[in-house]
């Protein structure tokens, strides 16, 4: 069997039986249920181990990361590092493209959409038409000699971000400890037992990986191999994972492919993973010395040092933000069976903990220096994972982001920041060759080689405004942080992506207007088909686009005549189109109820306007809102993660909390949720998590910055903070403190009776020094000083402290 046939057999194989290497399937049975709740409530728990890979615990340190199964006989540590992927450099532009481009846009301006969908399949789409995949290291297996175990505990403290096991065993209590570490790039296992010479297993290293191996180096097992290669493109990744066995007491005796530890008083293991990519086009780091100089720098440190600075590196994002929705007897039950009973309306507090639960997974899979979060954040125990565990930058990647800006988390969009730069070098490559154009574009998917040309077929791949997506979010960066060193690095990719547009954007026939063609509707269809020309999404992200980038110029002060013509093309793009039944138009033509197009589509493309985008608003542009409200009712509450998560945000952003915490009700159910808390697509996709996360801060505070045409820096820009915009009835008591607001703004806020008790806004110091607070129909403007605060009672007035 060739390479590409094993590629395709084993990922059938795989979504078929599922995960490679199961877990101990007889530890849940061995194990007597006795154990209470643990004392932090910011803690996922159970009383039994986890037997599916969606019931392991989640840690990492934005480079590594493990899913933690904690059985009693067999522990499963199932190992990631971000940078291992299949494939190498490649360019996937079909070299068609661009003489084909021109029919293309003839054949769909003359709605023979059939025609264009075939012709773009055979010549625009990318060779190959699919990208690389992120793929697992392995696993880590401790094999534990046998015994029942009683008073059962594992949990995942949010807190400290550490992992533990707890349980006894003939007169032994056990307690296992995972923590990744950032500042020291590893993975500690910390074994312990309450008395002498009780702790025994064998620990091994194994991988589905072709041609990987396993060696020792005295206490030391070493694995080596590379990612494999994928549609034709070669593996060209190397890796190493090393782990490292220090034993207080005992023995510690090598094997030939395993260690063995014999009657230690206590164990550390000192896991690290290193590959050879360096960048999107350079592959030859040195995995190996990396590895060794980790593991010789952390085995220097006590475990208690490794602990104490992996604690201080975490709480420092962590502990930013707090948030109390209040308290039930619900806490007391095991996270299973709180996910079970959370539509009954008894517990406000796993609201709370899914909340900082998104934050725990972002500070857990994005730091700055590694890869941003992907499709499953960092986690992933397959050499094929759904959909490639890639770049999805037609919603997915992005909402992994929501949260980021209002959680405090700015240093976790950085990895993001770096890629789109990336994207940015990459994407000239593909403007260039398949549209002889400037600036750079990516479409609707990338890879950790950058790749930007459309990939898979028509209705969901030939979308040229992924790239322009993303670039909101390096300017929502600036509006939060004010940051002028950042507005300089992110000018020329803003400008970049505008230019591409300015060289692009066809004549509509009708209207004159000018619209992007070809282009879709992200994976959805109208009568003819899926192409069409100047879909609604495209047109709101253009308008934040070229509205961002001329007040980025504006700012810098430089490119005035690029800034006029921006100015020109945004006011020839189409409008914003209420339909026959009073919706937002998804099409340029009123398609949307028509006879085969799917009314309950999981995308909900055309509401980007009114988030995350700047297009539509509540109050500014109120019957635009209302067709949102009506898009909303026809599409349903119900979809995939995901989705439900997009729609919970827009129903935040349209001031009805109620909904949204109807939404949320179904977002927390185990239809899509799984027992480790896991958004469930299905299967698992990170982005439900950060979608609900971003809704549910939403529900307690949004922002905005006006738009000053003259702007001279975000200080000049007046900003505007909605305090509980839309508060769900179901949480009446609670308080939320260090959220972030445009402007540079720390927000805390009480509220009692479902009413606002007290606000506290700080100012940054680089930030913005006027602003609106609005509570209701009551507004309040206040002036700032740099790194002063106000606080402000009910009635929005200034309170002294």
């Amino acid at each position: 069997m060739n390479e590409m046939k094993c590629i395709v057999v084993c990922a059938w194989a795989a979504l078929m039986v599922g995960p490679l290497f199961a877990a101990d399937s007889d530890d849940a049975a061995k194990i007597v249920a006795e154990s209470a709740a643990p004392a932090e409530p910011l803690s996922l728990w159970y009383l039994k181990a986890a037997k599916e890979w969606t019931e392991a615990l989640p840690i990492g340190n934005g480079r590594l990361g493990a899913m933690v199964f904690g059985g009693v006989n067999t522990e499963r540590l199932q190992l990631n590092e971000d940078t291992l992927w299949a494939g190498g450099p490649y360019n996937p532009v079909n070299p068609g493209a661009k003489a084909a481009l021109p029919e293309v846009r003839k054949l769909v301006f003359e709605g023979k959409f059939a025609e264009a969908g075939k012709l773009t399949d055979e010549k625009l789409i990318g060779t190959p038409h699919s990208q690389m995949q992120y793929q697992t290291v392995g696993d880590l297996t401790l094999n534990f000699p046998g015994g029942n175990a009683k008073d059962y505990r594992r949990d995942l403290n949010l807190d400290t971000a550490t992992a533990t096991v707890s349980y006894q065993s003939d007169g032994v209590r056990y307690s296992r400890e995972v923590f990744a570490n950032a500042p020291d790039n590893v993975i500690v296992v910390r074994l312990t037992a309450d008395k002498p010479g009780r702790i025994s297993f064998t620990a091994g290293l194994k991988t589905p990986l072709w041609g990987s191996g396993v060696t020792l180096e005295g206490d030391t097992l070493v694995m080596s191999g590379k990612g494999t290669g994928s549609n034709d493109v070669d593996g060209v990744i190397r890796y190493q994972a090393r782990v490292k066995v220090v034993a207080t007491g005992g023995k510690v005796t090598p094997g030939s492919d395993t260690i063995a530890v014999e009657k230690a008083d206590a164990v550390t293991l000192l896991i690290a993973v290193a590959t050879s990519y360096k960048n999107f086009h350079d592959a030859s780091g040195d995995p190996e010395a990396i590895v060794k100089k980790t593991v010789a720098d952390a085995s220097a440190k006590s475990v208690d040092a490794l602990r104490a600075d992996h604690r201080r590196d975490y709480q420092a994002l962590f502990h930013r933000v707090k948030l109390d929705l209040g308290r039930t007897d619900a806490m007391k039950q095991p996270t299973e069976a709180r996910i079970q009973h959370f539509a009954e309306g008894n517990d406000p507090q796993l609201a709370a903990l899914y909340y900082q639960y998104g934050r725990y997974l972002l500070i857990s899979s994005s730091r700055p220096g590694g890869q941003p979060a992907n499709l499953q954040g960092i986690w992933n125990d397959s050499l094929f994972p759904p959909w490639g565990s890639k770049y999805t930058i037609n919603i997915n990647t992005e909402m992994n982001y929501w949260p980021a800006e209002s959680g405090n988390l700015a240093e976790c969009v950085e990895p993001l920041i770096a890629m789109v730069s990336d994207l940015s070098v990459t994407g000239a490559r593909t403007a260039k060759e398949m549209y002889g154009a400037r600036g750079w574009v990516a479409h609707h998917n990338t890879d950790i080689w950058r790749a930007t040309a459309p990939i898979d077929f028509v209705y969901s791949g030939m979308w040229q405004m992924g790239g322009a997506w993303l670039c909101l979010h390096l300017w929502d960066r600036y509006e939060f942080s004010g940051d002028s060193k950042l507005l300089e690095r992110i000018y020329p990719i803003l400008k970049g992506s505008s230019e591409f547009f300015i060289d692009t954007l066809q004549v509509e026939p009708e209207h004159k207007w000018l619209v992007t063609n070809p282009s879709i509707s992200p994976e959805n269809g109208h009568p003819g088909g899926s192409l069409c020309a100047g879909p609604t999404m495209d047109n709101q992200i253009l308008r934040d686009l070229f509205a961002n980038t001329i007040k980025a110029a504006t700012i810098l002060g430089v490119d005035a005549d690029f800034r006029q013509q921006l100015a020109a093309t945004r006011a020839k793009l189409p409008p914003n189109q209420i339909g026959q039944a009073g919706q937002l138009q998804e099409w340029l033509a009123d398609w949307d109820l028509s006879p085969g197009v799917d009314q309950h589509h999981r995308h909900v493309s055309h509401l980007y306007g009114l988030y995350p985008g700047r297009d539509i608003s509540l109050r500014e542009t109120p019957k635009l809102a209302a067709a949102v409200t009506k898009s909303l009712e026809l599409r349903g509450d119900k979809a995939t993660g995901w989705a439900t998560a997009w729609r919970l945000c827009l129903w935040t952003h349209l001031g009805d909390g109620d909904h949204a915490y109807e939404i949320l009700k179904f977002l927390l159910s185990p239809e899509r949720t799984y027992p480790n808390m896991f958004d469930a697509h299905p299967p698992f996709q990170i982005d439900g998590n950060f979608g609900g996360a971003a809704g549910i801060a939403d529900m307690m505070m949004q922002s905005r910055l006006g738009d000053i045409a003259q702007a001279t820096s975000v200080a000049a820009m007046k900003a505007g903070i909605e305090i509980l915009p839309a508060l769900p009835s179901a949480w009446p008591n609670g308080s939320v403190q260090g959220l972030r607001a445009r402007g540079g703004f720390t927000v805390d806020v009480a509220w009692k009776d479902g009413k606002l008790a007290s606000a506290r806004i700080q100012a940054a110091s680089g930030g913005a020094k006027t602003l609106t607070v609005r509570y209701g129909d009551r507004t309040a403007n206040i002036v700032i000083k740099p790194g002063g605060e106000v606080r402000m009672d009910s009635d929005l007035q200034l309170a002294h402290p």
